[in-house]
């Protein structure tokens, strides 16, 4: 790892390693908000594509895709991206034009990326593509994988789950078939797999939502805080990561790796799970402490009976019923079950609906999961915060542009409380209000829900993408409208 540290050091940046997180990536000089930590271009990445979408397998874009006439599995929307790929897409397809038609529907996204992998150690190897201290194979080696953390440890290996060793094994056989190369190790390919599974990084579009997915070497030495200093985000494949707090000299450099809004039992099963690690950052060695209890229960807990009282609920010692800690109402525990189980029904039936594409039944649906939930969820609750975004997406499909603003404004203080306040979500919830606030002419408010996203996500996102200069253009242009409206006022 010499030379990542020589190659880390011009950046500011430093390797160390502690005894209980394993290899860290330290600030070796002061970062400040907004500004570029590091970035990396993936190892390996491939589309999330399906039997009903499909993206450019080079810029992951949507549009003009046309099939790769060779393998059939591949797509791109143009020449460029097709050069692109062309080195190691060259040898890939005749692997994949080889196999019949059958065994190329079970080439997923992941087995894909596998045998990528593969391909791009060989093609480095005989130096067609080349190796430098960010983008060689011995990065990939040296990453934590479960199967050898669980050994290492001398733990049994039930913290990973049976199902899921088998299920990587049938993957290694599988990627084996594909590949035929000399001398690979099927173990390697399925410890291989263990390490997407904890390394890997979903590739998001600015608004983060799911394109693709990328191995990032150099990025997955960033350990995980559920306050973290720093926010990973995509510029195209480019993962880059911004500082989103003052990160002084020999600190480490946190991303987040779960979603943060949740209680601190629920981040910690999570990354148990996800990630074979318990958590002890500042806001994870709280657990237990008054605090914590309290914001667990806004967030995931249940309601005070009294709609005029804001408290929270705790169970009572004989677990029959809840107290509220505010006003000591006691809520009978068959009340809430009964009240669940319908939130429950209901919740299968409008999934179903939705995802059907019955969207004026699902809206029916999810209106009564919220008025349910309002009855016995915290108005900060997380659970309901689900719900209002699901209502959202809902109305923005059925141009329902008034009903979905309204429910907007409801999420936001909501997203205020449970993200610091430099998180995308939030800036990127404050952007969705001011689209919906110009739609609808309500230019002023508009202008204060821009200005909210731009000084979020320009430290989030910095200013130079094409989504940034998008959202700067109109706050501009909505502006600009207002201080004509205030001119034709004057004029009259």
């Amino acid at each position: 790892m010499e030379e990542l540290q020589a190659s880390l050091q011009p950046r500011g940046l430093t390797l160390s390693t502690f005894p209980d997180k394993g290899r860290s990536l330290l600030a070796a000089r002061d970062f400040y908000p907004g500004e570029v930590i590091i970035s990396q271009e993936p190892y390996v990445c491939v589309p999330n594509n399906s039997l009903t979408e499909s993206r450019c397998d080079g810029c992951f874009s949507k549009s003009n895709l046309k099939k790769c006439s060779a393998c059939h599995v591949v797509w791109y929307c143009g020449s460029s991206c097709q050069k692109l790929e062309w080195k190691l897409h060259r040898l890939e397809c005749q692997l994949l034009a080889k196999l019949d038609k059958e065994r190329r529907k079970s080439v997923t996204p992941t087995i894909r990326m596998m045998v990528k992998l593969y391909l791009r150690r060989k093609l480095q190897n005989e130096n067609v593509i080349p190796v430098t201290a960010m983008d060689n194979y011995n990065l990939v080696e040296a990453l934590v994988s479960p199967i050898l953390f669980s050994l290492k440890l001398e733990k049994d290996m039930s913290d990973i789950d049976e199902k899921q060793l088998l299920l990587y094994a049938q993957m290694a056989n599988l990627v084996n078939l594909i590949l035929q190369l000399p001398n690979i190790d099927i173990k390697e390919i399925a410890e291989n797999f263990s390490k997407f599974a904890c390394n890997a990084h979903t590739i998001c579009d600015s608004e983060l939502r799911s394109l693709g997915t990328g191995l990032y070497p150099v990025i997955s030495i960033i350990n995980h805080s559920c306050l973290p200093n720093a926010v990973l985000v995509f510029e195209g494949r480019l993962a880059v990561v911004r500082a989103v707090q003052h990160i002084p000299k020999d600190s480490e450099v946190s991303i987040s790796y779960v979603e943060t809004a949740a209680s601190t039992i629920t981040r910690q099963k999570t990354l148990k799970e996800q990630y074979l690690f318990t958590c002890t950052c500042v806001r994870c060695n709280k657990l237990g402490q008054y605090d914590d209890i309290q914001e667990s229960a806004i967030l995931e807990g249940y309601r005070c009976r009294d709609n005029g009282c804001s408290g929270f609920l705790l169970r009572e010692s004989d677990e029959k019923g809840f107290v509220c800690q505010q006003c000591g109402l006691i809520r009978n525990k068959e009340e809430i079950r009964k009240i669940a189980s319908d939130i429950k029904a209901l919740s299968d039936k409008a999934l179903k609906c939705s995802s059907s594409g019955n969207l004026q039944e699902a809206l029916v649906l999810y209106k009564n999961i919220e008025k349910l939930q309002k009855e016995v969820c915290h108005p900060f609750s997380i659970i309901l915060l689900r719900t209002w975004e699901k209502l959202l997406e809902i109305l923005m499909q059925l141009e329902e542009w008034k009903e979905a603003l309204a429910i907007c404004r409801l999420t936001i203080p909501v997203y205020e409380r449970v993200y610091p306040g430099f998180h995308p979500l939030l800036g990127l919830q404050y952007y969705s209000c001011g689209k919906l606030e110009w739609l609808l002419g309500e230019t002023d408010d508009a202008i204060k829900s821009f200005t909210k996203a731009v000084d979020i996500l320009r430290i989030t996102h910095g200013t130079s993408t094409p989504f940034m200069k998008e959202l700067l253009m109109k706050l501009e242009e909505a502006r600009a409208e207002a201080s004509f409206k205030l001119s034709s006022r004057e004029d009259s």
